[in-house]
């Protein structure tokens, strides 16, 4: 299966290697499904499957929502001898609230300042290509200013993102803010939702009248 990767994977060093795997377990002890993602050769992604036209980021796995795992001695052997990405399903221990760069760091200063704290501060991941991923606490939907809109792409069930520390060809995905930061606690979805609309609202957004909610979701209660 691997015969066609291993000369065009990407070259990392052993500890780059131990790393991606490291932290990939890491993930899975905290509790969030971890999959293997393609390996980067060059300026192009090879998963090793056989006539697979993908050439983006995307799961090494071709049944990767079911083969996803937390267990960490599992998701161990899939970093032991090849370069993989590292991806975290959605829609399981959180969802993902994708939006631009600019409101990314609105959104982000704002939440800095909330009168929830913590309540409403938690994980956010960062792309070399400018999106900027909220992690929160899975299952609600969008409010209907955002799911109309096109300034916010939500993650949920049968999606994924790249995690930390994959390297897409524009440079590596970091955290803007990591998981020991938030404590690895996830915000309540409606609290960094409104937050959001807040700050579109900021940068000179308009949401039609028919779309506006006449209420506030409420937040709900961790579990």
């Amino acid at each position: 299966m691997w015969g066609n990767v291993g000369p065009r994977a990407a070259q990392l060093s052993p500890l780059e290697r131990v790393r991606l795997r490291r932290i990939a377990v890491r993930y899975a002890m905290h509790g969030w499904e971890v999959t293997p993602g393609a390996c980067l050769a060059r300026s192009r992604f090879v998963c090793g499957r056989a006539g697979c036209p993908t050439v983006g980021c995307h799961p090494a796995l071709e049944n990767w929502e079911h083969a996803a795992s937390r267990d960490p001695a599992r998701v161990a052997t899939w970093w032991r001898d090849r370069p993989h990405g590292v991806l975290l399903p959605t829609g399981r221990a959180f969802d993902v609230l994708e939006v631009s760069a600019q409101v990314g760091r609105h959104l982000l200063a704002s939440v800095g300042t909330h009168p929830a704290g913590f309540g409403v501060r938690g994980p956010v991941v960062v792309t070399p290509t400018g999106g900027w991923m909220f992690l929160v606490r899975p299952g609600d939907p969008l409010r209907p200013e955002l799911e109309y809109g096109f300034h916010v792409v939500r993650h949920g069930t049968g999606s994924w993102i790249p995690a930390p520390p994959t390297r897409l060809p524009e440079g590596p995905v970091r955290w803007a803010v990591a998981p020991e930061q938030a404590r690895w606690q996830l915000p309540d979805s409606y609290l960094v939702q409104n937050a959001l609309i807040d700050s579109l609202r900021a940068t000179g957004v308009t949401f039609p009248a028919e779309l506006v909610s006449t209420h506030l979701p409420l937040p709900r209660r961790a579990t």
